[in-house]
């Protein structure tokens, strides 16, 4: 198991994300409006709402792609003016380069900071241990499961040491048992990195599980934000707490 330090260098913290007054979109298809949202450096964000309400469109400003139609996005206070290795984006589809093997994925961003190839390798199989991929580094992506496949992304994700890492629902093609221990995995693989994570999800137990508040969005723009009970525990279904809060989520989806 890889220890806090091998993951995130001391001297880096989560980064802190805020939109202010945000009107987000393509200039010819806006989608939200006066998004004020202001994301604490560490947590753990998850983002809910129907399809189409701009859910993927926040995740994108926020990792710098899109630039804000009105208003500001920033990170620590500065304004974002383009894509950054600060921010590292995890989609569905996981992108691996299927002609890499695993661990050549993962020395890939790695590459690109300049890392000699003894470094690289050494950090990709430490992230490739900790994501329980240590037998498969060799593999070619096309030879394991979609899970795999999904471990080794965040393994690549989070080994160049971002500090905000933008998962636009990540596990969504996975099988429920799958989906269930990539979550768990991804709570533990966090664990010391200090990382701030953004995440968009339709799974309502999925937001429940994973975030620290969940963001609720709807009718063009951030409907709502909420502290989501404490402990992270699977078992308290009938917690009230987390009853009544499972209750206006999913109100806030329609269902």
């Amino acid at each position: 198991m890889t220890s806090s330090s091998d993951v995130l260098p001391a001297s880096r913290t989560g980064a802190r994300l805020t939109l202010t007054d945000a009107g987000l979109g393509h200039p010819d298809a806006p989608v939200l409006h006066g998004v004020d949202l202001d994301v604490a450096g560490g947590e753990i964000l998850t983002v809910v709402g129907p399809s189409g309400c701009g859910k993927s469109t926040l995740l994108r400003t926020l990792a710098g792609l899109l630039p804000p139609l009105a208003g500001e996005a920033a990170q620590d206070t500065e304004p974002l003016t383009g894509p950054s290795a600060d921010r590292a984006l995890v989609f569905q589809e996981d992108a691996l380069l299927p002609w890499r093997s695993l661990r050549a994925n993962v020395e890939l961003p790695l590459a690109i900071q300049g890392l000699s190839r003894t470094e690289r390798r050494s950090k990709a199989e430490s992230w490739l241990a900790r994501v329980g991929l240590a037998e498969q580094a060799r593999q070619l992506p096309h030879r394991v499961s979609g899970g795999q496949r999904q471990r080794a992304q965040l393994a690549r994700a989070l080994a160049p040491a971002p500090r905000a890492v933008l998962m636009d629902e990540p596990f969504g093609a996975l099988d429920a048992q799958t989906r269930a221990g990539m979550q768990e995995l991804l709570v533990d693989v966090l664990r010391g990195t200090g990382a701030t994570v953004v995440f968009v999800t339709h799974d309502v137990e999925e937001a429940l599980f994973l975030g620290d508040r969940v963001a609720l969005l709807g009718s063009g723009g951030l409907s709502a934000l909420h502290d989501v009970p404490r402990p992270r525990d699977r078992t308290a279904h009938d917690d009230p707490a987390r009853v009544a809060l499972r209750r206006t989520v999913l109100s806030s989806l329609g269902t």
